[in-house]
């Protein structure tokens, strides 16, 4: 099978067939692509470009935290008439977070990691689909019994956050795939160009949720550092650790690990966790060394597929180019 670069030109718009899936007919959108909802990086501006685009772009709300939202909201809800939506950690928000965000009207509302059932009724009562991310059988279990309108399936080799004991994407997605029907299930982790917009459809799911490959956009809030570090990094160089977590006295439930790109504090205590989360004074240290930049202020998430980003395109143009390596990985398949 040829190379497929992911390279898309600049400013162009390529005009592509419509994967049609159950996703697509929900929404209304010409293609089965969805905006991983990152935490601070996918802010309104990528959003919007990516429903401007054809796909569905989800605000990475993160802990709901007001003053972000505040800013990034109106963004993406005056940027865009396609249909956005917006993505919340459920173990880390109050209900107050998901008014805010319904009063913008979007049309979906993603709920990951954690327990989403204090927040399924207010989504639901707002009109707005109810989308929920697992990372287990048994979350997803629990996604069925609460009515999700979709169910995202996520697989380890996902950046950022994610099942510290789960499952690689490819025998993952199928199973929730036939747990989960006839609920539409999206596949998620490990997917940065259009073959694996592809695998996705062929393993059963109605479109995939990309997160690294929009990091390297020209809409994501993520300082230039980061970008370049994902253009330039190796899915071989990514880990999924608590190390990071702990450093940063984040509260992430130990459930929950984060694939990264190397750092020295990784180096430093991996395989010392517990003695790390009990020792003050190198919790101090790092934010000692962030105040003076010897280390990012964010480690930098990516997932395993990072060696496929070679550029920062605008995002409208990445979902075009997805979706047209997508129709020709298939039409590729259908020949052999």
């Amino acid at each position: 099978m040829p190379a497929v670069c992911s390279c898309v030109p600049t400013g162009v718009m390529m005009a592509v067939m419509a994967l049609s899936t159950e996703f697509t007919k929900l929404f209304g959108v010409r293609h089965p692509i969805v905006l991983a909802p990152m935490g601070g990086s996918a802010g309104g501006a990528l959003a919007a470009a990516v429903s401007r685009g054809g796909g569905l772009g989800m605000l990475g709300a993160g802990n709901g935290d007001p003053e972000w939202m505040a800013r990034e909201l109106p963004i993406v809800a005056q940027e865009t008439v396609n249909p956005w939506g917006v993505g919340f950690q459920s173990w880390a928000i109050d209900a107050g977070a998901v008014e805010r965000a319904l009063e913008y009207g979007p049309r979906a509302v993603m709920l990951s990691f954690g327990d989403p059932s204090p927040f399924t009724e207010r989504v639901r009562r707002a009109g707005a689909v109810l989308i929920i991310q697992v990372t287990d059988l048994e979350e997803a279990g629990q996604a069925v019994d609460l009515g999700a309108d979709i169910i995202v399936a996520q697989g380890t080799e996902s950046g950022g956050h994610g099942a510290r004991h789960g499952r690689s994407t490819l025998p993952f997605v199928p199973v929730v795939v036939d747990l989960a029907a006839p609920v539409p299930v999206l596949a998620a982790g490990g997917i940065a160009d259009g073959r694996g917009v592809a695998a996705a459809l062929a393993l059963g799911a109605a479109g995939a949720v990309i997160g690294t490959r929009f990091q390297a956009t020209a809409e994501a809030l993520v300082h230039p550092s980061i970008a370049t570090a994902i253009v330039e990094g190796r899915g071989q160089d990514t880990e999924r650790n608590r190390v990071l977590d702990i450093a940063r006295s984040s509260r992430w439930p130990a459930k929950y690990t984060a694939r990264t790109l190397g750092h020295r504090y990784l180096d430093q205590w991996r395989g010392r966790e517990a003695e790390l989360a009990a020792d003050d004074r190198a919790q101090r240290a790092y934010q000692d060394d962030v105040a003076r930049g010897e280390v990012p202020p964010e480690p930098v998430w990516a997932g395993e597929a990072v060696d496929l980003i070679t550029d920062r395109p605008p995002a409208a143009d990445l979902v075009a180019a997805l979706a047209t390596q997508a129709e020709d990985a298939l039409t590729r398949a259908g020949r052999h």
